[in-house]
């Protein structure tokens, strides 16, 4: 039995003792100097992703600008912010030292699931997808249609639902630490990095519906677009902030490993697996305010530019009709004066 942790010890062929694939693993213990430094694991399937995801952004506002269409200089610095992020996760030390430890693994899960498809959002990729695709009906705008027609289907519209999106993201918790998922995932390099795209496609359908910089497939009805409102996208980040709390609180109080993967305690590190497990309860309650605080400070901002084009559209009808709605209301008043002198 593990010491303090009511488990057994791996054994050979366990899962998460012996790594299959090309993986880098530290020797020396971490220190936020080795944490952080530059070490791209021998094949970098998620950085060369994000080099490839670069270009491909790039190209398009490259498409856009040849066409004379000015494309914001703000939505491309948090798409390379968000591509940033995820090298940084994942072609530094914080790769290798997640393999060891489970903290280091809960600060990848939380920066991949929730801070870096924060930033991927309100780079508003879709939007520029959809712009630079030529347009038309024949042959030329196959590509921009068939783009169309996926975000019309009855899968699209049920995957982007509120309520879809909130279980897939709360099961990225529950689902996989609760389970015996997570150690099957960490025995594979493939499984492993699974997980992590798994994390980023999750992390970024959730937020893609909440902060609303992109089309997107959701058709909420009328009438409670009607009654919720702005007030919707706010309902949606609150929901899961409990759910949060709860699994960080529960991992940092359990008395026993709840992943067999972290139990052999590494020899000449001094760090016992249980305490690691509670900082990493740690790391995943307190990391929701930051995602959070990005996302209202988008909102309000959205919110903003939201009210200003109304401000402007109004300003603009009122110019082009003489402000006859505000003439209309004035007669209005003037004949409600009238009845009531006339009633004297």
């Amino acid at each position: 039995m593990a010491p303090g942790t009511g488990l057994p010890l791996p054994g050979v062929g366990d899962p998460g003792v012996v790594m299959s694939g090309p993986m880098w693993m530290p020797a020396e213990p971490p220190t936020l100097a080795r944490v952080l430094a530059w070490h791209p694991q021998p094949v970098p399937l998620l950085p060369w992703a994000a080099v490839i995801l670069l270009l491909t952004y790039g190209c398009g506002v490259v498409v856009l600008h040849r066409r004379g269409i000015t494309w914001p200089l703000a939505r491309t610095i948090w798409w390379v912010v968000g591509l940033g992020i995820i090298v940084f996760a994942t072609a530094t030390g914080i790769e290798g030292y997640g393999m060891e430890l489970f903290s280091i693994h809960m600060v990848q899960h939380m920066v991949l699931n929730m801070l870096a498809p924060v930033f991927l959002v309100l780079g508003a990729p879709v939007t520029l997808l959809l712009r630079a695709l030529p347009a038309g009906s024949g042959h030329r705008g196959r590509l921009r249609r068939g783009v169309l027609w996926v975000f019309h289907t009855r899968f699209a519209a049920v995957l982007t639902h509120p309520a879809v999106t909130f279980a897939l993201f709360i099961m990225s918790l529950y689902g996989l630490y609760f389970t015996p998922v997570f150690d099957d995932l960490m025995g594979t390099w493939w499984g492993h990095n699974l997980m992590l795209v798994h994390f980023l496609v999750i992390g970024f359908l959730y937020f893609w519906g909440i902060i609303g910089a992109d089309p997107s497939p959701r058709n909420p009805t009328r009438g409670f677009r009607s009654v919720a409102g702005p007030i919707l996208p706010v309902l949606e980040l609150a929901a899961t902030a409990p759910f949060h709390a709860f699994f960080g609180v529960v991992v940092m109080m359990s008395t026993a490993l709840m992943v067999k993967f972290y139990a052999q305690p590494i020899p000449g590190w001094h760090l016992s697996p249980l305490a690691d497990q509670a900082a990493g309860g740690g790391i995943a309650w307190a990391f929701t305010e930051l995602p959070t605080l990005l996302v209202l400070g988008a909102l309000v901002v959205k919110w903003q530019k939201s009210d200003q084009r109304a401000t402007r559209a109004a300003e603009r009808r009122a110019a082009r009709d003489g402000n006859t709605e505000l003439m209309d209301y004035n007669a209005y008043l003037q004949s409600l004066h009238r009845r009531t002198g006339s009633g004297r």
